[in-house]
């Protein structure tokens, strides 16, 4: 099956911090939405609903981990 990568089910101990984080802090959100952005080119090519090259989908999925681990840091950095 098919779904979207969302943060707060990624991270459920930062929830709360990853919905505070979007609203008080420029960076974060900036993060986040770079995130969500690239997590849905992924899930529309993952679903056939945009075409695309396995190596194109792969470079966007790489992306998508290294995006996710400097969220992770983020958070870890920012109790």
């Amino acid at each position: 099956m098919i779904k979207k990568h969302n943060l707060a089910e990624a991270f459920p101990e930062f929830e709360q911090k990853i919905h505070t984080l979007k609203v008080e802090d420029n960076h974060f959100k900036i993060l986040f939405d770079k995130y969500d952005e690239l997590d849905h080119e992924v899930y529309r090519i993952e679903t056939d609903t945009e075409p695309a090259s396995d190596e194109a989908l792969n470079d966007l999925r790489v992306e998508r981990v290294r995006l996710k681990d400097e969220i992770y840091n983020y958070l870890k950095e920012n109790k």
